[in-house]
């Protein structure tokens, strides 16, 4: 069995002792990590490395970041940012083997405020991201995709869909878009193993303290080749870690496969 994870961390220094309390908590093998707000110098690899896990990771300085961990072996580099522009300067893509299967960790712009430049250059980078996500499937190998896509697909992704329909993770093109990566082939494994419920990876911070259990959204996704369907057998999100001191605002999604 392999359990791979995806977390937005919001900071992986600053939520450094959220992070170390779920790796130790965890089964996961292979990790993802998004938003890392961190130059690569500063990544906390010792400390990571002492959790159990090697890693790789492509940082920048106060924004964007992307990370994957792996336990037991270590994550051989493949990619470090999508094809097709050279002059985009963000850390949003990584891309390793790790074992037999191929890892994609991303992080896709937020896009608001929205309609304008920033909404752009999100469906640019999306268009990005469905060309390279077509070429991985036609290559033929267990694939998993998965980051914050910042995109909530359906209405059931959301507790309350009507607070969300003026934010860019809501508008159609985005669904739009994320439709089409499904189109090609890609499995939404959360979604298939619930296929009728409300599941969230992320909510606001409140005001109060803890945090506003109305505001959850699903925009963390874990997406499989379809060679992977038959390997698939469980799916979920670690919700409790938003309740812990100091938190993230998104909390760990993860899937189970065979091997």
């Amino acid at each position: 069995m392999t359990t791979l994870a995806t977390f937005n961390v919001n900071g992986v220094n600053g939520r450094l002792p959220v992070l170390l309390r779920w790796l130790a908590e965890t089964e996961s093998d292979v990790v993802c990590l998004q938003e890392l707000k961190t130059s690569d110098e500063k990544f906390p690899e010792a400390a990571i490395t002492e959790a159990g896990f090697h890693s790789i990771w492509h940082g920048q300085k106060s924004y964007n970041g992307v990370a994957i961990l792996a336990r037991g072996t270590a994550p051989i580099e493949r990619r470090r940012g999508l094809p097709g522009d050279p002059d985009d300067t963000h850390s949003r893509y990584l891309e390793a083997q790790v074992g037999d299967l191929i890892v994609g960790c991303l992080y896709l712009p937020n896009g608001n405020p929205a309609p304008g430049p920033k909404f752009e250059y999100k469906m640019r980078w999306f268009e990005r991201l469905l060309d390279h996500a077509r070429a991985l499937l036609a290559a033929g190998a267990p694939t998993v995709l998965c980051g914050d896509f910042n995109v909530v697909p359906t209405d059931i992704d959301a507790v309350v869909p009507g607070r969300w329909v003026w934010d860019a993770v809501m508008f159609p093109e985005a669904r739009t878009a994320y439709a089409r990566l499904l189109e090609q082939g890609w499995i939404d494994a959360l979604r298939v193993i619930h296929p009728d419920k409300g599941i969230y990876t992320y909510w606001n911070f409140s005001y109060r303290g803890g945090y506003d259990r109305s505001s959850g959204l699903r925009m963390d996704h874990v997406l499989i080749s379809p060679s992977l369907r038959g390997s698939l057998r469980d799916a979920g999100v670690d919700v409790e870690t938003r309740g812990w001191d100091k938190p993230s605002d998104h909390a760990p999604a993860w899937i189970e496969l065979t091997a």
